[in-house]
């Protein structure tokens, strides 16, 4: 398997995860439904996430994970995936909040991130059952309680 991780760092927040570790979250949402892959991942304050936010999804306030497939030329093989913007305050926050180990969440949010540039969504119930799931069963492989338990 041949995945390419491209780890831009525009925040200032501490403890952040090395780009190895998100390298091998990538690596295991991809395992078995991609063989090849680039993705980038730029780590955003809140500020750039709200941003990011409001012009993409019409929602003025910052986020944990947004994902932004892509969407090549048709006929044209390519490897790129797309991008990952991670705002780590609200990473941070949420972690804190759901009484998780930061790497946890940080863990989550980067297969969430990854199984939406695949195809994933969780609009509907059915949908959000069959991803929930799935990343219950890839973080469990990395040795990670199931991210929809309060308190892990």
């Amino acid at each position: 398997m041949k995945i390419s991780v491209d780890v831009q760092r525009e925040t200032s927040a501490i403890g952040l995860p090395d780009d190895s570790a998100f390298e091998q979250w990538v690596t295991a949402a991809l395992k078995g439904r991609q063989e090849r892959g680039e993705i980038c991942i730029r780590l955003v304050d809140a500020n750039e996430s709200q941003e990011l936010n409001a012009a993409y999804r019409g929602k003025d306030y910052p986020t944990n994970v947004l994902s932004f497939p892509f969407d090549g030329p048709v006929g044209i093989p390519t490897d790129l995936l797309g991008d990952l913007a991670i705002c780590a305050e609200v990473v941070a926050k949420e972690a804190k909040e759901q009484k998780k180990p930061l790497v946890h969440h940080w863990a989550h949010m980067v297969i969430h991130g990854t199984l939406h540039l695949i195809g994933f969504d969780h609009i509907n119930d059915a949908e959000a059952e069959e991803m929930e799931s799935l990343e219950t069963e890839l973080l469990a492989s990395l040795n990670i309680p199931d991210p929809y338990q309060q308190g892990e």
